[in-house]
């Protein structure tokens, strides 16, 4: 067992010390050497963007693509019934080290094939102009009384820049089915709900490591974790929340090491510096819509940022004339994501920032409303037992479980990202001694009065 305990502290360091830059397939580089990539989905498909509806590449709900906008306006064509809502995110990648204004982001609609806009929605970097993934979505969705976008035919997902950066952005396109429901239900939105500020939970902190994109998001429960993030880097949790759930989350970061000798540490108590917007917490639902954010300025002292009250998830919220009510529209798995501003590592040191997440679920499950068919992906407004994600081994990447073994918890704190003769090394000594453990369970069975 000290062994053990040894490689872990080993790997765990050399984590830090030997920080890998090369970008792994499927992935766009965000921020410096070292800081994990943005990752896409393992079945991401190619879907190339076109700068006109007539050769617009078709996208199937269900599926996960990956393209890039490089011109003004990128198209892309859905094939849609008369019954069923759709909804398509699109997460923008801006180049790491990207010069960006506070203007910088993207404009998502969906339209028609006579141009009538379905919807529309518009993300930015914000005040920060922090290179990170931002995100906006579009839908096609039948509402009584709306006139427009109920029927089937062809309709077109545009995505627009804004502001006045001209560099290729990468894009991740998720669109989603719902199906819709078996009996009619009440439009009538529920004026009460507990809009409280909920008490953050306090808890021994759980190690785990967040993941670098959507696909690749960390399942978490209600509970206190902790991870470390590095300037640039944005990390992505998920949530399983039910039908009636009330979701509430905070996010902690923690001082500046002055002992460090990093530019900006020395005196950083007293320190002029100071870096806005430097911290951001957002919650998404699952079709990736945007909910609630909140950010804070970081001096080089511990901060916090909490996301303001929200109502717990109803289908009828979907009536409701803004948000967030009408973004907690559906059970599932909601996101918590988390940026820490690049420039932090010019006044306070590149890091890495000790970083705790602390969540709480309100109110108490209900019956879903009923589906008359599967969504697409399948089970997609499901919220089982455990949520896809919450597996018995976590990787380093963040793409599985919070819990797993105590080697894989070691690197996701000790380093971002690590060498892959430490990682081969961690492998081996792992899959060593669940062989020696299963052989013990063997043994223990044959001959139980040992």
């Amino acid at each position: 067992m000290a062994v053990w305990q040894a490689v872990v502290r080993i790997v765990a360091v050399g984590a830090v010390l030997c920080a890998s830059s090369v970008a792994l397939p499927g992935t766009v580089a965000l921020a410096a050497p070292g800081v994990p990539s943005y990752a896409f989905a393992d079945d991401v498909r190619s879907a190339p963007a076109a700068t006109g509806t007539s050769d617009a590449v078709r996208l199937e709900p269900g599926a996960t693509y990956r393209s890039a906008l490089q011109g003004a306006k990128a198209y892309f064509r859905l094939e849609l019934d008369g019954v069923s809502n759709v909804y398509v995110s699109v997460t923008a990648v801006p180049r790491a080290g990207a010069t960006l204004a506070v203007g910088d982001g993207i404009s998502v609609s969906v339209q028609d094939s006579d141009g009538a806009r379905c919807s529309n929605d518009s993300a930015g970097v914000g005040a920060s102009t922090s290179p990170q993934p931002i995100t906006a979505w579009g839908a096609r969705e039948f509402a009584p009384g709306k006139g427009l976008c109920q029927d089937a035919g062809t309709y077109y997902v545009v995505v627009e820049r804004t502001g006045t950066s001209g560099e290729d952005w990468g894009l991740e396109l998720a669109p989603v089915s719902e199906s819709p429901l078996k009996k009619a239900v009440a439009t009538g939105v529920p004026e009460a709900w507990d809009s409280a500020t909920p008490v953050p939970p306090v808890a021994e902190p759980v190690a785990v490591r967040g993941g670098a994109g959507f696909a690749k998001a960390t399942g978490v429960e209600e509970g206190v974790w902790s991870d470390a993030i590095v300037p640039g880097q944005t990390l992505f949790y998920k949530v399983p929340v039910d039908w009636g759930r009330q979701v509430s989350a905070a996010v902690d970061l923690a001082g500046a090491d002055t002992d460090s000798g990093s530019p900006g540490s020395s005196g950083v108590s007293g320190s002029s510096e100071y870096v806005v917007d430097a911290l951001d917490l957002a919650l998404y639902n699952p079709v990736r819509a945007e909910v609630k954010d909140a950010s804070v300025g970081y001096g080089g002292t511990q901060k916090s940022a909490s996301l303001p009250p929200v109502p717990p998830v109803r289908y009828v919220n979907r009536y409701a004339p803004t948000d967030p009510m009408n973004s907690l529209r559906f059970a599932g798995s909601y996101y918590l994501v988390v940026h820490l501003a690049a420039q932090v590592a010019e006044r306070f040191g590149e890091g890495p920032y000790g970083l705790t997440l602390r969540v709480r679920l309100g109110g108490s499950a209900q019956a879903g409303p009923g589906y008359a068919e599967q969504s697409a992906p399948r089970g997609f407004f499901d919220v089982g037992a455990r949520d896809q994600g919450f597996s018995e081994d976590a990787d380093a990447s963040g793409g599985g479980a919070a819990g797993g073994d105590s080697a894989m918890t070691a690197v996701a704190v000790g380093g971002i990202g690590t060498g892959s003769a430490l990682l081969t090394v961690l492998g081996v000594w792992t899959l060593t001694a669940r062989r020696r453990a299963a052989v013990q369970i063997r043994a223990n069975a044959q001959n139980p009065t040992a």
